[in-house]
C-alpha cells in the first residue's frame, strides 16, 4: 500500500509540476514576453484607442513584432498607450502608430508605420499631427473600423434609395414622352445640322480653292519681286544705281540753288513793287490835281474852250498853209540885186 501509494503521489505531483509549466508557457506566449525580458517599451499619444485592448499585436511592415502592454489615461483628454515592441525590429524613419480593427471578427492591432505613407485622409494627418510632441512619445490615430464604415456604407445606401425613389418619382409616363419627343427633336437637329456641313463643306472646298489660287498669285509676286530684286542688285554691282543717286543729288542741289535765285527775284520784285505803288501813288496824286482844274494842265485839260479855239487855230492853220502853198509870191516876196 505504501509503494502503491508513493506511486500514486508522485504521479499527482508530477502532472500538477506539468500543468504548471505549462500555464506559466501559455501565459508567457500570450503575453509575447520572455524570460530574459527582450523588448523594448515605447509609448503612443492619442485622442482614442477605439476597440483596441491589452494583448493585441503590434505590427511592423506587415509583421507581428510586438504586443499591447498598456493603455491609460493622459492629461487634456489625451490616451498613452504602452507597446512592448521586440528589440531586433527596426522602426521606419518618422514612425507614427495606426489603431484600427484587423478583421471582421473585432480584433483590434496596432501598425507603426512612416508617416509619409500615410493615407490621403485629411483629418487622419490633422489627427497624427496634433498628437506630436518633442519627447520620443509617438503619435497615433485611430482608423475607421469596419462597423463605421459599413454603417456609413448603410447611410449612403439609404441616401441613394432615398434618390432613386425621388428620381423614380419624377420620370413619369409624362417625363418619358417628353423624353421621347427630345430625342425625336435631337434626331431632327441632327438631320439639319448633317445638311448643314454637307453644304458648308461645298463652300469650304471653293474657299480652299480659291485660297490655292490665292497662294499661286503670291508666289508670282515673289517671283516677281525676286526679279526685280535681282536687277537691283545688277544694277548695283555695275555702280548704275551709285551713279543715278549721285545724279540725283546733284539736281537737287541745283534745286535748291534755283530756288536762292528765285527767293533772290522775289525780294527784287518785292522792291521794284513797293517803288512802282509810290509811281502810281504820285501819278494818281498829278491826275487829281489835273482833275481839279488847277493849273495850267487842268485848265487845258478840263476846259472846252481852249479845244474849241485850238481846234479853229488848227483849221485857219491849215486853211494858211493851203493858201501859202496857193499863193507863195503873196507871202514870199524875194529880190535879188
Amino acid at each position: 500500500m505504501t509503494a502503491e501509494r508513493r506511486k500514486n503521489d508522485f504521479v499527482v505531483g508530477l502532472t500538477v509540476l506539468l500543468v504548471s509549466v505549462l500555464v506559466i508557457a501559455t501565459v508567457l506566449w500570450v503575453k509575447q514576453s520572455s524570460l530574459r525580458g527582450s523588448s523594448n517599451a515605447m509609448s503612443v499619444r492619442t485622442r482614442d484607442v477605439g476597440g483596441l485592448s491589452l494583448g493585441n499585436p503590434v505590427v511592423v511592415r506587415g509583421v507581428r513584432a510586438g504586443r499591447v502592454q498598456g493603455i491609460a489615461l493622459g492629461d487634456s483628454g489625451w490616451v498613452v498607450v504602452t507597446l512592448a515592441v521586440d528589440k531586433d525590429v527596426s522602426l521606419p524613419r518618422d514612425p507614427v502608430v495606426l489603431l484600427f480593427a484587423s478583421n471582421l471578427f473585432g480584433e483590434w492591432q496596432a501598425t507603426i508605420a512612416d508617416a509619409a505613407g500615410l493615407p490621403a485622409d485629411a483629418e487622419l494627418r490633422a489627427h497624427i499631427a496634433e498628437a506630436r510632441t518633442r519627447s520620443d512619445t509617438l503619435a497615433g490615430a485611430v482608423l475607421p473600423d469596419i462597423a463605421q464604415l459599413t454603417a456609413v456604407a448603410g447611410r449612403i445606401a439609404g441616401d441613394v434609395s432615398k434618390v432613386s425613389n425621388r428620381v423614380q418619382t419624377a420620370f413619369d409616363d409624362k417625363a418619358a414622352g417628353e423624353l421621347r419627343t427630345s430625342i425625336r427633336n435631337f434626331a431632327q437637329l441632327s438631320d439639319e445640322l448633317a445638311k448643314t456641313v454637307r453644304k458648308q463643306s461645298a463652300n469650304l472646298d471653293k474657299l480652299s480653292g480659291n485660297a490655292d489660287k490665292g497662294v499661286a498669285s503670291i508666289l508670282s509676286a515673289a517671283a516677281t519681286i525676286d526679279k526685280i530684286a535681282g536687277r537691283v542688285d545688277s544694277s548695283t554691282s555695275k555702280d548704275e544705281l551709285r551713279q543715278i543717286i549721285a545724279n540725283t543729288q546733284n539736281a537737287a542741289r541745283e534745286l535748291v540753288a534755283a530756288t536762292t535765285r528765285l527767293r533772290t527775284i522775289a525780294d527784287s520784285v518785292g522792291g521794284t513793287q513797293s517803288r512802282l505803288d509810290n509811281v502810281i501813288a504820285q501819278a494818281d496824286s498829278v491826275f487829281a490835281k489835273v482833275n481839279s482844274k488847277r493849273g495850267s494842265i487842268g485848265m487845258l485839260v478840263n476846259d472846252s474852250k481852249l479845244y474849241t479855239n485850238t481846234d479853229s487855230l488848227i483849221m485857219e492853220l491849215r486853211a494858211l498853209v493851203a493858201d501859202v502853198k496857193k499863193n507863195p509870191k503873196k507871202y514870199v516876196n524875194v529880190r535879188v540885186f
